[in-house]
């Protein structure tokens, strides 16, 4: 069976995209999109645990990590399930997603539909920053845009 979701992402300046979720059976979800308005290099990008953009990106929440690990990048064992990593701007200031990712899910108790994606100020260290945040946030700093993740109608 065959999953679609949609994010919508908007910030406070110019930052902006969207991004596309699609995930066939109990595969890995792919992660397609594109996000503008970003300074060029690497952005940290997460699934944050509430779908709630009530104040702004800050209200929803740390990193989505229903197993309680540390921060780490995408490919290690021990990470949030929302770990995506970076979104890399090139000199114009576009970042292109694409992304597969078998922690996070469209179905059942990893499922980030309802949860917010957060693109973030700073370079993701990955949990290896030796930054007091490492661990926890990966040292991305602040929010600049975000948007909750809803189901989409399939193509």
């Amino acid at each position: 069976m065959s999953i679609k979701a949609v994010c919508v992402l908007r910030g406070d300046g110019e930052v902006k995209g969207t991004v596309k979720f699609s995930q066939e059976g109990t595969s890995p979800v792919s992660v397609t999109g594109e996000i503008s308005g970003l300074t060029p290099g690497k952005h940290g990008f997460h699934v944050h645990e509430f779908g709630d953009n009530t104040n702004g990106c800050t209200s929803a929440g740390a990193h989505f990590n229903p197993t309680k690990q540390e921060h780490g990048a995408p490919e290690d064992a021990v990470r949030h399930a929302g770990d995506l990593g970076n979104v890399v701007a090139g000199d114009s200031g576009v970042a292109p997603v694409n992304i597969k990712d078998k922690m996070i899910s469209l179905t059942g108790p990893n499922s980030i539909i309802g949860r917010t994606v957060v693109v973030h100020a700073d370079e993701d260290d990955l949990g290896k920053g030796g930054h007091e945040y490492s661990k926890t946030t990966g040292n991305a700093g602040g929010r600049l845009a975000c948007g909750v993740i809803g189901i989409s109608k399939l193509d």
